[in-house]
Order: C-alpha cells, then structure tokens, then sequence
C-alpha cells in the first residue's frame, strides 16, 4: 500500500487507528522527535486548464510535525488544529521508512478501516438521496 492511500485512510478513518498504530511503534523503538508538532501555512497551487499556468489559490492551515526512527524521518501534515494526529501520523510515517517488522502486519488493518470509510460514505449519501426530490413533467 502506498503512503498516500495509507494517509488518507488514516486521515479519514477512526484517530484511533493511528494512534494504536503509533502507540505500538513508540512501545518498542526509540522515536526522536525533530520537530514538535506546530501550526503552519501551505499555499494551494491549482493549475489554469486554458493558458496551462499555475497560480496559487489561497494558503490552508495545517499542523506538521516530523521524528526520526532509526536515522528515518517521517513526517505528518493535516489540515487544520490536529497536534496529537499529526504526530501520530509521523511515526508511523518513519515506521514505514524504517522498514520496521511491524508495517508488514498494517495492511490488514488499513484494508479494514478503508472499508469502515467507505461504509460510512456510502450511509451519508444514502441518508441524503432519501431527500432528494424528483421532478417529473406531466405529459398531457
């Protein structure tokens, strides 16, 4: 599984998971942490279809943090005021990087909490296409 499924499923899925997944890590190795988690600013950069030129569209805030496992960096970056998960998501991020033995046994766990996800998805638009309103015309 790549690492931009892996963070979405983590992003999107139960905080939970993430911090299991961390939690395991911190248990058995050291994590040094090089940066703290703190807040930031990231520009959005869209792409203009008809002069095919990039402009920037706004900035998002962000929370980022980044650690160390075994001389591997990881790094966690979430949109908006998450500290813990973006911390969360950095050490597993380093986990990954470190090939530690314990990411083998991960992608289970991720298959089960995308397909929680994608549950979830599917309710919501079930709950709001049982608003949706019909306009048929009247032949006459």
């Amino acid at each position: 599984m790549n690492r931009s499924r892996r963070t979405e499923i983590l992003i999107k899925g139960s905080e939970a998971v993430a911090k299991r997944l961390c939690e395991e890590i911190e248990g058995k190795y050291e994590v040094n942490t090089v940066d703290e988690p703190n807040y930031g600013l990231v520009m959005i950069k869209m792409r203009e279809e008809a002069q095919k030129s990039l402009f920037y569209l706004g900035e998002v805030f962000v929370t980022e943090a980044k650690v160390q496992i075994y001389g591997s960096i990881g790094i966690g970056l979430v949109i908006g005021n998450k500290l813990e998960l973006s911390y969360w998501l950095s050490v597993i991020d380093a986990a990954y990087n470190a090939g530690l033995e314990e990411v083998k046994g991960w992608e289970r766990v991720f298959i089960e909490e995308e397909k929680r996800i994608n549950e979830r998805i599917k309710m919501e638009q079930a709950k709001v296409l049982m608003t949706k309103v019909s306009f048929d015309t009247m032949d006459s």
